[in-house]
């Protein structure tokens, strides 16, 4: 089993930044997979970032974040980290952490842990 818990969310205005935290526990971290996934009020679940486990070098991110927001890993502290810069009144989300013991992938359908997700909220 592997547990998930999500920090730093909150209200931003738009162009500001915000890094969001996932603590892992459960399970060797550094060979979980690792990616953050978001949901806006009557969407779906949409993917947003992604890690490959171990030493991180391969990262995926949605069309609609490259260039703003970074994924990273520190397998020391068993936590998976999302910058978000030049933030947007569309990134206003609750955003999730999830975690796979498969492939890295951008699909939904890969990950099987999630944790219970941290409100983004960002004004104009």
């Amino acid at each position: 089993q592997v547990q998930l818990v999500e920090s730093g969310g909150g209200l931003v205005q738009a162009g500001g930044s915000l890094r969001l935290s996932c603590a892992a526990s459960g399970r060797t971290f550094s060979s979980l997979n690792m990616a953050w996934f978001r949901q806006a009020p009557q969407k779906e679940r949409e993917f947003v970032a992604a890690i490959i486990r171990w030493n991180g070098e391969t990262t995926y991110y949605a069309d609609s974040v490259k260039g703003r927001f970074t994924i990273s890993r520190d397998n020391a502290k068993n936590t998976v980290s999302l910058q978000m810069n030049s933030l947007k009144p569309e990134d206003t989300a609750i955003y999730y952490c999830a975690a796979s013991l498969s492939m890295l992938s951008k699909s939904r359908a890969t990950y099987g842990y999630w944790g219970q997700g941290t409100q983004v909220t960002v004004s104009s």
